[in-house]
């Protein structure tokens, strides 16, 4: 029957991506490793940071990145104001950083702009308000000893936030996954904090596209590694409910859609890095989409047994739970529907390449 064949794959593919895909490539991770070859290094290397009206970070980020324990002689900082129209520009520049201004163009386009204006080894990257380790840039720059390692990105922890968001639950489990991606050769996406491209393997991407998904892609279509280094450490605070966390999801979502249906993604990849990518990208972005399935199947079929009649309970107590007020129910349910609204969002208007700061961040 059609309807119990649409049930188990909604049903096997949301267990697949959330609870399997991550159990799987851990155990897998433990016993074949592909190894990067760590070694000191100290290249040149440019930190850039893309501000737009980020007045109430920027000195302390620029202050922050001063204070690396790298050879001062081969860092440069970098702020790429992407028409900034408040102190950024006057204050990162006080603060000793070099200011390249930006007709407004979005994340992305401001970073392109910086990678072609500078001229080091390593260009690294991290957004206004995060806060690094000062050794994160040597323990990303490490990496790249190995000849092999094109994109590096660090570990984010999320500090304790003045509210109710769940994030730093999901963000604990993803990292997880992120580490055993990159046990097993490369990882399937990173985050904007802290990460680094070695400046001959840089990419200029779409400027409606983020870093975070592009790059570990197009790097192994290149035949290059993306990596996760746990010991290169960024601090942010998240966002202070799971309301506003939605918003934000939201917003990320629609560049993810804008990649996953037409970056090509899928193109030209090693079969066990096509397996990943499937599994915890396409389908993590489509678990909306699977719920909606599910639950309409599980209605469906209520009559035929007391396994479709359980699925469906379970999910209304999931959606109660929500509704009520427990926490990390209404921040699953809240980002999975993010990312229905992101998909609606997409295919309605498509997706800008500006951006602003989520509230509550700085």
């Amino acid at each position: 029957m059609i309807l119990r064949a649409v049930f188990w794959g909604s049903l096997g593919a949301l267990a697949w991506t959330h609870a399997g895909y991550p159990a799987t490539v851990a155990a897998v991770g433990r016993v074949r490793r592909r190894i990067v070859r760590k070694a000191a290094f100290e290249p040149t290397a440019t930190v850039i940071v893309a501000a737009h009206n980020e007045e109430a970070a920027i000195e302390r980020r620029i202050v922050n990145l001063r204070e690396l324990d790298y050879p001062s002689e081969k860092l440069q900082i970098v702020v790429s104001s992407d028409a900034s129209t408040d102190g950024t520009d006057e204050l990162a520049a006080a603060a000793g950083a070099r200011i390249i201004r930006n007709a407004r163009g979005g994340k992305v386009a401001a970073q392109d702009h910086a990678v072609r204006e500078t001229e080091s080894e390593i260009v690294a990257f991290s957004d206004a308000n995060a806060t690094w380790a000062p050794d994160a840039l040597a323990k990303l720059v490490r990496n790249f000893a190995d000849p092999g390692v094109g994109y590096v990105c660090g570990q984010l922890k999320l500090q304790a936030a003045d509210g109710n968001n769940q994030e730093g639950i999901y963000w604990r489990y993803e990292i997880l996954t992120r580490d055993a991606e990159s046990r097993l050769g490369s990882v399937t996406g990173g985050n904007g904090s802290i990460y680094a491209v070695r400046r001959s393997d840089y990419v200029e991407v779409d400027p409606r596209w983020g870093h975070d998904l592009s790059l570990p892609y197009l790097m192994v279509q290149r035949g290059r590694r993306a990596v996760y280094e746990p010991d290169a450490l960024a601090f942010e605070k998240p966002t202070s409910s799971n309301e506003t966390e939605y918003r934000r999801k939201v917003r990320m979502f629609e560049h993810c859609w804008e990649i996953v249906l037409r970056g090509n993604m899928l193109r030209r990849q090693p079969l066990g890095y096509l397996v990943e990518l499937v599994s915890h990208r396409h389908l993590r972005y489509a678990s909306g989409l699977l719920h909606v399935v599910l639950l309409g199947t599980s209605i469906a079929l209520v009559r035929d047994g007391w396994i479709y009649a359980t699925a469906l309970g379970l999910q209304l107590a999931l959606l109660a739970a929500a509704v009520a007020g427990v926490s990390v129910a209404r921040y699953y349910v809240l980002v999975t529907w993010a990312t229905i609204v992101a998909l609606c969002n997409y295919l309605r208007r498509g997706v800008p390449p500006t951006w602003a700061a989520p509230d509550g961040t700085r």
